[in-house]
């Protein structure tokens, strides 16, 4: 058997793979930023199967545009999440993205409290110009991120984008979010990791400088 290529021009690839996306993906009534968002995550993972996990609640996009233009900060829990999400295109309003994972302080306070990094790096992360939480390894810190943003003060909570990958409280963590929570954007089940949630991100941005 012979392998048939595409002749695909470098720059045009990208948009290739999302009308591939947008053929396959079929008929839905997504509103057309709920389908950028899960599409970009297809686009990211080459998984159909978000097209059913995924979860938006209600004005969550919304806010993550608001958080995005007014130049707040997006806090992970992990640097490959951090790695991910487009700083350039973040930094034309002025936000940053903040990972506190590997901070020494934080190292020391995971091991004498005894809990995860990321559940540390979380909660001493949390501040005012928090605009997007983005979680998409430790279930740990999804669940401080629910608890951190219920007993917060800010006038207008921090989106927060979980979806932790795994077999151990990761499709518990993310049902809790659903169940606590009011500004959030996840997948239920075991599947997500980093690329989903920088990929979230990555489309909130995309459709913030639209």
């Amino acid at each position: 058997m012979t392998v048939q290529l595409q002749q695909v021009a470098p720059t045009e690839i990208e948009a290739e793979s999302f009308k591939i996306i947008s053929a396959e993906f079929g008929p839905h009534d997504f509103d057309e930023e709920t389908f950028r968002v899960i599409q970009r995550v297809i686009h990211a993972t080459g998984d159909f199967s978000f097209r059913d996990s995924m979860r938006f609640a209600p004005g969550a996009i919304a806010r993550g545009i608001q958080a995005i233009r007014a130049g707040q900060d997006i806090l992970t829990d992990v640097t490959m999440v951090a790695a991910g999400i487009s700083k350039a295109m973040l930094g034309h309003w002025g936000g940053k993205v903040i990972c506190r994972v590997a901070d020494q302080e934080i190292a020391a306070l995971a091991s004498v409290r005894r809990k995860t990094r990321s559940e540390v790096a979380i909660e001493l992360g949390i501040g005012p110009n928090i605009g997007i939480i983005a979680l998409g390894n430790a279930p740990t810190a999804l669940v401080q991120a629910i608890r951190s943003v219920a007993r917060g003060d800010q006038v207008a909570a921090p989106l927060i984008v979980g979806v932790p990958v795994g077999f151990v409280n990761a499709a518990e963590s993310k049902a809790l979010l659903v169940e606590e929570n009011h500004c959030y954007i996840t997948s239920l089940g075991r599947k997500g990791g980093s690329p989903v949630a920088a990929a979230i991100v990555n489309a909130l941005i995309r459709l913030a400088a639209e």
